[in-house]
């Protein structure tokens, strides 16, 4: 604000004030819910999720090239600034994924994965650089999927999920057999510096990997808590580093799953919906919700737990790989799942779900288009794609899965897919433009 009064005094006293507002962030909070409130997505939300011409995907294409042939190639992420946008090197940009030799099979890559690292000139025609860091220093027996960010020093801060076997040897030892019971996941961290040169992009300088978050079961359910239900996989991964343009508050953002599995009211529906639904049994089991914690330190390694933002207690057992965009006072809180971790009496089609707020990014969450859809695979392909990640500009990037060819027989991709864009417009989105194959175009911050 300018002043254009021309009396001193009170210019004097109109710009000190200008100045203290200015220095006042705005809310981290919507004024309308408290600081540990947690949005629900409901059973009777759930039960809207429905394909439309302006939801559905578009098919894949057939004639779909490997961007690296020796890998499964399948969660994708591109190295972004502290303030979200996207990082360039030397006119480079960079991109990570998991990955794991084709050498094991299509269902084995999941216990044998990497984060392998991508490089390109124009953000469509990408070079495989291989796994960036010592695997030996690496937690966990194996990594799962995070964010990058690049900050003002020009260090690279990957952020990752660590999971190890929870087995009577302490975790030393991985054992194939129904590992899912025993896969604990827990948050970690690591810094590198970067180089790039005529020979390309490379990590060096690799930092200490630390443990950075890991279930607390008060607000995210621990391995042992999940043991006790055993159903699908327990979940805390998917660390998304994030800073709200409003405050500039910084967050880690991830997939949780809430150790009190009691259906509440709320997680069925409004009044007149519990007079005429029931819940079949084991839906409790079901009980995905995306947490959050705040950072509390330059270096991102001391950090808060926080109340979720999100619970789908009920409704859906996996809120995975959520992340944030902002324009304005609006959030949009997008995460993805799968058919098969909607609860009992409930469905829905491998997809990018989304729920919007405003005013904060502690908000009361509604789903997007009224059920949460945002992008599913269409009926006759349901599983042709998967990890769906929305960034700033609203470019969504995902790879491809188990597509059906054109006589019904799957597919095993695992390369990058085709980047559409979704059109935003407060709770509606619709799919726009398809882009070439892990097309990322510059993008600026959240704003």
């Amino acid at each position: 604000m300018k002043s254009r009064l021309k009396f001193g005094k009170l210019a004097l006293c109109a710009t000190i004030l200008a100045s203290s507002l200015a220095a006042i962030p705005v809310s981290a909070s919507s004024p309308s819910v408290s600081d540990d409130f947690t949005a629900i997505w409901s059973r009777q939300q759930a039960e809207k999720v429905k394909l439309t011409s302006e939801n559905t995907a578009p098919e894949v294409d057939m004639n779909f090239d490997l961007v690296a042939p020796d890998q499964w190639v399948w969660d994708t992420w591109p190295l972004q600034n502290r303030d979200g946008s996207l990082a360039t090197i030397k006119g480079y940009k960079v991109a990570f994924a998991l990955v794991a030799p084709r050498t094991y099979g299509w269902g084995e890559r999941h216990t044998h994965a990497r984060i392998g690292m991508f490089y390109s000139k124009n953000g469509k025609d990408w070079t495989y650089a291989g796994v960036p860091y010592n695997t030996d220093k690496a937690l966990g027996h194996h990594q799962w999927a995070g964010t990058a960010m690049l900050d003002e020093k020009g260090k690279v801060n990957l952020f990752y999920t660590a999971v190890t076997d929870m087995n009577a040897n302490g975790g030393k030892e991985w054992n194939e057999d129904n590992w899912v019971l025993r896969a604990e996941q827990r948050i970690a961290t690591a810094s590198f510096d970067i180089v790039a040169d005529k020979e390309g992009i490379r990590l060096t300088n690799e930092g200490e990997h630390k443990i950075i978050l890991e279930a607390d079961g008060k607000y995210y359910e621990t391995i042992e808590q999940f043991q006790k239900h055993g159903n699908i996989i327990s979940a805390f991964r998917d660390p998304f580093f994030f800073q709200d343009p409003n405050t500039g508050k910084e967050y880690i953002i991830f997939e949780g799953q809430s150790p009190n599995t009691t259906v509440k009211p709320e997680n069925i529906g409004d009044e007149e919906y519990r007079k005429t639904h029931s819940v079949p049994d084991r839906a409790q089991y079901y009980n995905g919700n995306i947490g959050i914690a705040e950072v509390l330190d330059h270096d991102v390694t001391k950090l808060k737990l926080l109340p979720p933002l999100i619970e789908s207690v009920g409704t859906n057992h996996q809120l995975e790989r959520p992340h944030v965009v902002v324009n304005g006072d609006e959030y949009y809180l997008f995460t993805i799942s799968h058919t098969f971790t909607y609860a009992p009496g409930l469905t829905g089609p491998d997809g990018v779900y989304g729920f919007y707020g405003k005013g904060g990014l502690r908000a009361d969450y509604k789903p997007m288009n009224e059920s949460g859809l945002v992008i599913g695979n269409p009926a006759n392909n349901p599983y042709q794609a998967y990890s769906w990640l929305v960034l700033p500009n609203q470019q969504v990037i995902s790879f491809i899965n188990e597509p059906r060819d054109a006589n019904g027989n799957v597919q095993f991709a695992g390369t990058f897919n085709a980047t559409v864009k979704v059109n935003l417009n407060g709770d509606k989105s619709e799919v726009g433009k398809e882009g070439k194959a892990g097309e990322i175009k510059p993008f600026g911050a959240n704003r």
